[in-house]
């Protein structure tokens, strides 16, 4: 877990840049990024100053987050008079990520802290919280160890006739019986996610998740992740899931069938393993993701799969990886338009997929760790199509 050190360094770091700005302090509301810098979760705002202690100010529960926290300043949230002698000064330049921020509390904090301009730190803290140290790889390690455990299971109780729904339950009781957490927590604006999914044959990809594949989900009002279709034989049955462990993300998919898989869907398969390994030889420090989404996508078009590629034709993604870590959805995207430089520490999901109308979903995906040296896989489970 998170030491004092540990979060100390972290707002260290974000000191420095906010220094490098010309910005005086930084307002997290986040629950996601205050427990990155300070190792709770509870109803909070954190100060964050670029020179002094930051405070954070607690709702609810001040004796859980002064159990639980690594900075020496937690203290109740104030009245709203009380807020502008306390945090900062008139003139100041505050930063607030204004990617999560809704517009109702950008504008009751600029009420209540008059004459402090805000600006957008959003790309900050999120690069920041893109590299990862040694302890949160152990923990990715970690979760990625018990993920891999039920992927395992999975031929034990997957069988034809079953319902998508039932699959999936067993898998999500499995993982929450191990110590899965639940939460699978994303940053984009109106994306959801339930866990993961169960899907298979030709329902396996329409929806509004922007992911390859969807799957039909329980209703219009769920429209995402397994249904009440039956599992045939033969067809493709796509298990992709997350491990949630001490609030760290692994992604992983793997394919499954209940007989054989034809001629069409192989060739797929076949190809997602080529694009995982181009992908993986290509993460290495200073790697431009774009260039990489561009080299993986070629790959599929001179395959003659360009149009399955990602997604539906015509409801295709535009990319082949994004990071993890305390959210499903981190820095770096090797994404169309994404054109920052890979770091050292940084996690990613490749998840290389195809959709074929009327056949299924089909593809790969794994975590990996970008070192010096290259890129280390977590998810340690065999890639092959499991045939039962």
């Amino acid at each position: 877990m998170l030491t004092r050190i540990e979060a100390q360094q972290r707002v260290v770091r974000l000191q420095a840049r906010l220094a490098e700005s010309g910005i005086q302090a930084v307002l997290l509301l986040m629950p996601v990024d205050i427990f990155y810098f300070t190792g709770t979760r509870q109803n909070s705002a954190l100060w964050v100053p670029a020179e002094g202690e930051p405070v954070l100010l607690v709702r609810k529960s001040l004796v859980r987050a002064k159990a639980e926290g690594l900075i020496d300043d937690i203290r109740p949230f104030p009245s709203s008079k009380e807020l502008s002698a306390l945090l900062g000064r008139e003139g100041d330049k505050v930063g607030m990520t204004f990617d999560a921020v809704p517009v109702a509390q950008h504008a009751w904090y600029s009420k209540v802290l008059p004459g402090r301009t805000f600006t957008d730190v959003t790309m900050t803290v999120r690069e920041l919280r893109s590299v990862k140290s040694p302890a949160e790889i152990d923990m990715l390690r970690h979760s990625a160890e018990k993920l891999c455990s039920i992927f395992r299971e999975v031929p034990t109780f997957l069988k034809a006739g079953m319902r998508e729904v039932d699959l999936a339950a067993e898998v999500e009781s499995r993982l929450r019986r191990i110590g899965h957490e639940g939460y699978v927590r994303m940053r984009a604006f109106n994306q959801e996610l339930f866990g993961g999914m169960a899907v298979s044959g030709g329902a396996a990809s329409y929806g509004f998740f922007d992911g390859a594949v969807t799957g039909r989900g329980l209703s219009s009002a769920a429209p995402q992740g397994a249904s009440f279709d039956v599992i045939r034989e033969n067809e493709p049955v796509l298990v992709d899931f997350v491990g949630v462990f001490n609030g760290y993300i692994v992604d992983m998919t793997r394919m499954f069938v209940v007989g054989t898989l034809d001629a069409e869907l192989q060739h797929a398969f076949k190809v997602s393993l080529e694009i995982q390994e181009a992908v993986r030889r290509a993460m290495v420090p200073g790697a431009i993701c774009e260039e990489i989404y561009k080299q993986a996508a070629a790959m599929a078009e001179a395959a003659g799969l360009g149009g399955n590629f990602m997604g539906m034709p015509g409801e295709q993604s535009r990319f082949v990886g994004h990071g993890v870590g305390l959210e499903l959805d981190e820095l770096p995207v090797l994404a169309q338009g994404f054109v920052m430089p890979l770091q050292a520490g940084q996690v990613v999901a490749v998840e290389p997929k195809f959709v074929l109308p009327g056949k299924g979903a089909i593809g790969i995906e794994n975590t990996f760790v970008v070192t010096e040296n290259g890129s280390e896989r977590l998810t340690e489970l065999a890639d092959d199509v499991v045939a039962l």
